[in-house]
């Protein structure tokens, strides 16, 4: 998809899910670790990186408000999206009985996706950690068997940790990452495609439904639709919102004409085609 002189930033390490998410929309980029979610913005918004990658939202949790709320926050785009299988695992130093295990390290979403797991330890106690990949690389170096981490087989296999368990999800679960960039696609190839948007309504009654109601006029499916609080005015919210379609169709570019009269503000986040769900199974963890 990309020539070789472009990079991508990713948070965490090599083997965290969003290093997968990399490889599957950037095969031919070079790769950049970043430390946190907001330094992957920021490597983009200077142009330290050609694109960045994101988890934006899980299956089983929801919206990835961090991605979110640093999306509104910054003039990047969406470009491009993937929804890759996620395969949680139980990994460490060596090989231990689950009894001796004293402290579980993961990102927070990882975590909150193995809750039976974590309810089975009681003796143990969840620490978060920046990424799944950043949780695998402190075991390793740690290398206290009681200590362990909720991490991808991939993320296992490049610290050489022994695996305790497989699949401690609660459920299937899959995440959709964004690729974000310093700019907006206008083009419209085949396929199906999506239309991400931010808007603020004004306060008075039904002025949700009255901001929305032309999408159900005009037969748009709304993919999504977050409420989000804004910082800078307490107990104020905003939504962002999924379209199916894209911004040049005749239909969508009139809805959101429509809901621009009928909001305080909106701005479109980008457009980009849409991973479908059959190709979901078939994408390595």
């Amino acid at each position: 998809m990309t020539p070789n002189d472009n990079t991508v930033a990713y948070p965490g390490r090599e083997g965290a899910h969003s290093a997968a998410a990399c490889d599957r929309l950037f095969p031919a980029a070079r790769l950049v670790a970043q430390a946190s979610f907001r330094d992957v913005v920021d490597a983009v918004t200077e142009r330290a990186c050609t694109y960045g990658v994101l988890p934006i939202e899980s299956s089983l949790v929801g919206p990835v408000n961090e991605t979110h709320d640093l999306l509104y926050d910054s003039a990047l785009s969406i470009v491009a999206e993937a929804v890759l299988p996620i395969h949680h695992c139980l990994v460490g130093p060596a090989e231990v009985p689950l009894e001796d295990v004293r402290e579980i390290r993961s990102h927070a979403v990882a975590l909150d996706q193995c809750r039976s797991l974590l309810a089975s330890m009681p003796w143990a106690t969840a620490v978060v950690a920046a990424t799944t990949g950043d949780a695998a690389a402190a075991v390793a170096e740690l290398a206290d068997p009681s200590v362990v981490a909720v991490a991808s087989v991939r993320a296992a296999r490049m610290h050489r940790l022994a695996v305790l368990a497989n699949d401690v999800g609660d459920h299937a679960a899959y995440t959709r990452f964004a690729a974000l960039a310093p700019y907006t696609r206008l083009d419209r190839r085949h396929g199906d495609w999506r239309t991400a948007l931010t808007f603020e309504t004004h306060h008075r009654p039904g002025a949700l439904h009255q901001a929305i109601e032309p999408l159900a006029r005009r037969g748009i499916d709304m993919v999504q639709l977050v409420s989000r609080p804004i910082p800078s005015r307490p107990f104020d919210y905003r939504f962002d919102c999924v379209l199916g379609g894209h911004p040049l169709d005749d239909e969508v570019a009139a809805a959101l004409a429509e809901m621009r009269a009928e909001t305080a503000r909106l701005r479109v986040f980008g457009s980009y085609r849409a991973d479908r769900d059959e190709g979901w199974e078939t994408v390595a963890a």
